[in-house]
């Protein structure tokens, strides 16, 4: 018997109204349902593509070092282009293996390329593309 269920990734952040400004102008989220009352800063569902994520406001900041979520995008170096200009900030690309290819904030590799960079939280987004078939 198959389960079914719907994955959402849960995203701490510490300003609410900050997170969302970013997810919705630099990433192009909607906000789907927000926290009412004393609600309000603690918790947000949001729509990212085809992903559902909810932000929460933790009791205290997890420290959390390998944790982040992937953006897979088809064209990585437009989707840089774009977030440049959202004013997003990518970190320096890093080499893993001799036949690492890097191009700016993007490592080419042959599993596909990638770009990391901060949410407005902290938290380390993963930008990915896939390589071609």
């Amino acid at each position: 018997m198959a389960f079914k269920f719907e994955l959402v990734s849960l995203i701490p952040v510490r300003n609410m109204s900050r997170a969302i400004r970013f997810y919705t102008r630099a990433l192009g989220a909607k906000v789907r349902m927000r926290g009412t009352g004393a609600m309000r800063n603690y918790w947000a569902s949001l729509r990212i593509g085809d992903a559902d994520v909810w932000f929460v406001v933790p009791d205290r900041r997890e420290g959390r070092r390998l944790a982040y979520s992937a953006l897979v995008v088809k064209n990585i170096r437009k989707s840089v282009r774009q977030l440049r200009k959202a004013g997003v900030r990518f970190q320096r690309a890093t080499r893993s293996t001799p036949e690492t290819r890097i191009e700016g904030p993007i490592a080419f590799e042959r599993y596909g390329a990638s770009a990391f960079f901060q949410d407005s939280e902290g938290n380390l987004l993963m930008l990915m593309e896939n390589p071609p078939d």
